[in-house]
């Protein structure tokens, strides 16, 4: 029964620390001016606690990014179209893109804060990094002389990196549909 309850306050807190770095990106202005300490006193646990659940700051912001990728994930795994495994490939291409890039400028400073830190190492062996390319690479190599599926998939998805997105969208001031628009426009170039 200990070991239960353990497991249970574990979770809770892991949940906890998650809603309040969540919020405490919600408020700030910049990644880097929050700390564990914040994270741990807005979470209301024991900076072992959050150093116990993730590692360090990276393996926070990690946790932060799949915890918000996840809805993302689930309609590309198992949901309806356009992002749905029963969307004709041709459709599903820019389709995912658009998703990535929607992800990117709704969590412009989590992904930046996250790519900046390195994520631990090569963003990517990045653990998102692989899953999107892998999964793109795949319905690329559905469409009938689509070029090299590998690189394809790469050049497509270093057009949605976070440092890219940040400085369209934040620094030159692109407006979000026309950012979506170009690269829209960009992908169908490509498959074409």
């Amino acid at each position: 029964m200990p070991e239960h309850r353990s497991r249970k306050d574990a979770a809770r807190n892991r949940e906890a620390v998650l809603a309040a770095a969540d919020a405490l990106f919600a408020r700030r202005g910049s990644a880097e001016d929050i700390t564990m300490a914040d994270v741990a006193a807005e979470a209301g646990v024991g900076k072992g606690t959050l150093f116990r659940a993730f590692g360090d700051r990276v393996g926070l912001l990690r946790a932060l990014y799949e915890a918000r990728l996840g809805p993302v994930r689930d309609a590309v795994e198992s949901g309806p179209p356009p992002l749905g495994p029963a969307t004709p490939p041709r459709e599903r291409v820019p389709a995912l893109l658009d998703a990535v890039l929607c992800f990117k400028l709704d969590n412009r400073r989590l992904v930046v804060a996250l790519e900046e830190s390195g994520g631990g190492g090569s963003p990517y062996r990045a653990s998102h990094y692989e899953w999107l390319h892998r999964l793109l690479r795949d319905v690329l190599e559905e469409i009938p002389g689509a070029p090299g599926s590998d690189f394809t998939a790469h050049a497509l998805l270093a057009a949605t990196r976070a440092d890219l997105v940040e400085h369209l969208a934040g620094r030159e001031g692109v407006p979000r549909e026309a950012l979506r628009a170009q690269l829209a426009d960009f992908t169908a170039g490509l498959l074409d």
